[in-house]
């Protein structure tokens, strides 16, 4: 594959990318974390600018962009919705042409997936999408990435996601799963599905890559599958619905009995941070031997360098 491919693209959802688009983008994803491990020092953001645009809060999201740019030499700047005027007293379209002429990229998180895509629209260079209420493509590049340390190899694993199937984490990895052939399960109460638009574009994504999507309130069709997900029951900007949620979910929590009827000892649990320990998992999982939790939030880095090394110009 050809890397000049790559140069000025944005990424706000993984509908935009190819199966070999995504493949390429985790071999690299690899290559990045081998030269982090062997100590090699690289420059190639020297010179470079990113902004960074923060309406949530955020630990790895932040840290990730902050240390993958600034360790290859780029010059990071973190704008909160305090410091700049992004929707206040200016527009997102003059926001985004502003910066675009001041920097080599933009990342972007926040609630409305309609404000990345004016930031690509109108910016003229790389937008990353760092989270909105729809999207979350940085974390389940390195959640893919994750799987594959582990068994070596995504294609045809079988990957279950239990908790609210209408997060933003939910909806990117059906995408990201059905495009590189991983069967994928949402367990969800039936309230709590997503969306059946997305669900029947995952559909055709999954027939074309051999793989499976399933959306099921059944939660014994964890048996079998290799890895176990979950997210928080209430995300950010949803606070007000905690007890409904707490109502429709408290029987979806992932605990030890349920990474038992997996009947495999090497299931793993899979989580993108940050967990309430006592809700949608307990403790004794989380930090327990089949947790790769840690090991998701270190590769949020790396997927997240190869992402910027691929799409800057």
């Amino acid at each position: 594959m050809n890397p000049e491919m790559f140069k000025g693209r944005s990424l706000l959802t993984w509908k935009d990318y190819t199966s070999d688009e995504i493949r390429y983008l985790l071999d690299l994803s690899q290559e990045v974390k081998q030269q982090k491990k062997r100590g090699e020092l690289h420059q190639r953001f020297a010179g470079k600018t990113l902004a960074m645009i923060f309406e949530k809060r955020s630990t790895r999201t932040r840290c990730a962009f902050e240390t993958a740019f600034g360790e290859e030499g780029g010059h990071p700047v973190f704008l909160s919705t305090q410091d700049i005027q992004l929707g206040a007293k200016e527009s997102i379209e003059d926001t985004a042409r502003v910066l675009g002429r001041m920097f080599d990229a933009i990342e972007f998180r926040g609630f409305k997936q309609e404000t990345v895509e004016k930031l690509a629209a109108y910016s003229g260079v790389p937008v990353y999408n760092g989270l909105t209420d729809q999207f979350h493509p940085t974390q389940v590049l390195a959640d893919i990435m994750t799987l594959e340390e582990v068994f070596g190899t995504s294609k045809g694993k079988k990957l279950c996601f239990v908790g609210d199937g209408r997060n933003n984490v939910a909806r990117s990895l059906m995408v990201i799963c059905s495009k590189l052939g991983i069967h994928f399960t949402v367990v969800t109460p039936k309230v709590l599905q997503p969306d059946a638009a997305l669900q029947s574009l995952c559909h055709q994504y999954g027939a074309e890559s051999g793989c499976t999507i399933e959306i099921t309130d059944d939660i014994q069709v964890v048996k079998g599958v290799d890895a176990i997900y979950t997210d928080v029951w209430v995300s950010m900007g949803e606070e007000a619905a905690r007890e409904e949620r707490y109502r429709l979910l408290k029987a979806y929590q992932v605990n030890q009995e349920l990474m038992d009827t997996t009947g495999r000892s090497d299931t793993i649990f899979l989580h993108c941070l940050p967990a309430v320990k006592g809700e949608e998992v307990t403790q004794d999982v989380i930090d327990g031997p089949q947790s790769r939790a840690w090991d998701q939030a270190e590769n949020r880095k790396h997927t997240i360098k190869a992402i910027m090394l691929a799409t800057i110009q």
